[in-house]
């Protein structure tokens, strides 16, 4: 789907850039770490390497040295707690409800690319009521290779019929940009994310850096003309 402005689609990574998913994974985590008696940790040192996966965040979390059997375990039980509340306080955050809504009363398409497994991807998407509203979702096993590989990107646009050329990319973390870069799509980082403390997404190659939601239709229409 094409429109006048050269913008055809605005694709979001999902955790950290479309929705505030930590307060529901760093639960989920301290859930499973008191279960095999460790200590939890807080929201603020665990949020930043959320969009690594839960593997690192367990990595992260454990002080001592343990077998990878025993975190094995604990990333099952973790994902097994997740999937049962995967949106208890997981919400949108603030700006992008009106901008999913501006890009749909303009005709625009969006969708999500995410590294995250479609197994908590699709069940996050449908609690929220977002499955039937998003042109595509693309998930970290939906293709063979998962960001910052472009074959994601691709396949999002495969999908919608759209070039990449005229796509638009919005994620968190460095990983996120590299993608969109390799598959010609523009890129905005967004800074409100999970970023790390050791992060320089101005270094990232990103068309622009973006602090909050709301800031992203004043840069498309800058650009593109497409709410013009």
């Amino acid at each position: 789907m094409n429109n006048k402005s050269g913008l055809s689609c605005v694709l979001f990574d999902l955790d950290g850039t479309l929705l505030n998913t930590a307060p529901d994974l760093t639960t989920a985590l301290n859930k499973a770490l008191t279960h095999f008696n460790f200590p939890e940790v807080s929201v603020n040192a665990i949020t930043p390497y959320i969009s690594y996966g839960a593997a690192v965040m367990i990595d992260t979390a454990l002080e001592e040295e343990v077998s990878a059997a025993i975190k094995a375990d604990i990333l099952e039980w973790l994902l097994n707690y997740y999937e049962n509340h995967i949106a208890d306080a997981t919400e949108l955050y603030t700006g992008m409800p009106e901008l999913l809504e501006t890009l749909e009363d303009k005709g625009i398409p969006w969708g999500v690319v995410t590294n995250k497994r479609e197994r908590m991807t699709q069940p996050l998407m449908q609690a929220l009521d977002l499955t039937k509203r998003s042109a595509c979702i693309i998930c970290g096993d939906t293709t063979a290779h998962s960001k910052p590989h472009p074959e994601p990107m691709l396949t999002a646009c495969r999908q919608i019929q759209v070039s990449p050329e005229s796509c638009l990319y919005i994620g968190d973390a460095q990983h996120d940009i590299s993608a969109g870069k390799a598959a010609n799509m523009q890129t905005l980082a967004a800074t409100w994310g999970y970023l790390k403390p050791d992060d320089k997404p101005q270094d990232w190659g990103a068309d622009a850096l973006i602090d909050h939601p709301d800031e992203i239709l004043d840069w498309i229409t800058n650009q593109t003309h497409a709410f013009n």
